[in-house]
Order: C-alpha cells, then structure tokens, then sequence
C-alpha cells in the first residue's frame, strides 16, 4: 500500500522541483540573510503561485526574524517557512459535514473541465469506503457526456444514481434524489451540478433553483457546497474560488489534477486570500485517486529538498 505522504509527494514533484530548484540557487549554505536574499526569495514565491499577499506576509515574517537575531543564515529559512505554513490552518474546517438529522447533501460545483465529475466519483468512493452509504445524483443534465460518464463511475463504485434524460430539468433530479436518498435513509447524497461560470446567467440561476429544492426537501441542506479547482490553472482557480464564494456558498474545495501541475502552491494562496477550506485533493485518474487535505504533509511534501540540510 503506498503511503499517502509517498502519494502526495510524488504528485507535488513538479511543483517541488519547480521551487526547491530556485530556492536550492538562493538558500545556499553558509549564505547570510540579506535584503537581495529576501528580494530574491519573494521573487520564487511569487512564481510558485503561492500569492502576493501570502508571500509579503512570509516575507515581513521572516525580515522580523531576521532582525530579531532568531535565524540569520540560508539555510534556516527552509524550516522556518514550513512552520509559518503550517500553522496557519486550523483543523477544524477541513472535516466534512456530516447531519445529524437525515442524509448529508453534499453539493459539488465548478466549471467544464476542472475535474468536477471525476471528483464527485473520487468523492463517493471515498465515503463509500469509510462505511457509509451513498446515492449519486447527475444533475449536469447540460451535457449528456456528464452524465454517462457519472453513470459509468457509479457502477464501478457499486451506489445508486438518479438521472433523467439529458437536457431535463436539474432541479427535478435533485428533487427525486432527495425523496431516494431520504426513502434509503442513506448517509450522503452528492450532487454534480452544469459546470458553471460567473458569465452564465441561466446556469447560476439554475443553481439557485437546486439550493432552494435541497433546502425544502432536507433540513439544511446543502450541508456542503464543494468547489472543484483544476491546480493546474494556477492563479486562474484562485480567481475561480473568488467568484464561487460570492454565489454559491461554497465551504470547501477540492482541489483537482494536483499530481500534474507545477502550480502546488495555488493551496497556500487560496487558504490565505479567500479562506475557503481546501477538504480533498486529487493525485491521479482513478476513484482511489483522493485524499483528504493534511497541511503539515503537504508543506513537508511542497518543501523536501530544499537544500542540502533538508530531509529526504
């Protein structure tokens, strides 16, 4: 069984070797802190897609360090900023919701092409094998290719999906997965929505229709609302979360295609400019590909090799 650590740090390669190349030129050892060092360490950052606002808060830090007399040589930036990273996540909003009254909808939003319904299969796989039960519902009825492709993952994952014929009515499968899910008392009821974008009218609108059918069918429902993010687009997914928080209510993301992309550090940005939970990411193709986001796994993974000093 390979580990999850193995698993994430094989999947942020391109990443890791994208900013521990540049950081091993920079933080060479016996180099003393300076302004270029600092100058030059913003710089990498910067094109690590960890943020602006992120990386000069790291950066004020570690000039405060500096100055302070607490670090004062290259290579002891690389555990300092593992230990800024880390503790700025709390843990107790990466957990998944879970009802205490009915089954738990989980809403899974996002635009064509980040990954949403290989998501949502991941997802059910993922709980399915925690030991719940779990219904499906394709409520992407836009494009019929979502929904044969959900078909497919729901039999592979062995758990029931409501769908109508393609181009019907969204709300109208949500409304009849509701009424199954709550007839089979199941656990979690996950629903793939039409990949939307801000400029879409009819499609937020649409969602706005799914919201108020959920809400009327199971106590406070959507329990989740959860934004798939391609990491390969890098500052654009950034972008795309900002716009999702302001109409969907998201409460978490997941964070799609992360084992193919040298943009990892879209995770730190995302958390420190919209604080939206990242909950899941996904490090392959298959329904195994998923795991549950861990901060401090993933800033060692991010982080590894960054100088001679660093850990294997």
């Amino acid at each position: 069984m390979v580990s999850f650590f193995k698993k994430l740090r094989d999947g942020l390669t391109r990443t890791r070797e994208k900013l521990t190349g540049a950081l091993t030129g920079i933080l060479r050892v016996g180099r003393k802190i300076d302004q270029q060092l600092l100058d030059e360490l913003f710089d990498t950052l910067i094109t690590a897609d960890i943020g602006i606002a992120n990386t000069e808060k790291i950066i004020a830090d570690l000039n405060a360090a500096w100055k302070a007399g607490k670090i004062d040589t290259a290579e002891q930036i690389i555990p300092f900023l593992k230990e800024e990273l880390k503790k700025s996540w709390p843990e107790s909003d990466r957990q998944l919701a879970k009802s205490s009254e009915g089954p738990t909808v989980v809403l899974v939003v996002g635009i064509n092409g980040s990954g949403k319904t290989t998501s949502v299969a991941k997802l059910t796989w993922y709980l399915k094998n925690q030991g719940h039960d779990v219904i499906l519902a394709a409520a992407d009825t836009f494009r019929a290719a979502a929904v044969d492709q959900l078909t497919i993952w729901a039999q592979r994952a062995g758990v029931q999906l409501v769908k109508h014929q393609a181009g019907g009515d969204p709300a109208a499968v949500v409304f009849d997965a509701c009424a199954a899910a709550k007839a089979r008392n199941a656990d979690y009821l996950i629903i793939d929505t039409a990949g939307r974008l801000h400029t879409q009218d009819h499609l937020m609108r649409e969602l706005e229709k799914i919201f108020r059918v959920v809400g009327k069918q199971i106590p406070n429902a959507p329990h989740e609302v959860i934004l798939v993010l391609d990491a390969t687009t890098g500052q654009n997914a950034l972008n795309q979360a900002k716009i999702f928080k302001e109409i969907s209510k998201v409460t978490g993301i997941m964070l799609a295609k992360l084992d193919g992309t040298a943009k990892g550090g879209i995770v730190i940005a995302i958390h420190n400019e919209i604080d939206i939970p990242v909950k899941f990411i996904g490090l392959g193709e298959t329904m195994e590909d998923i795991e549950p986001f861990d901060p401090d796994k993933f800033v060692d993974a991010l982080l590894a090799n960054g100088n001679s000093k660093t850990e294997e």
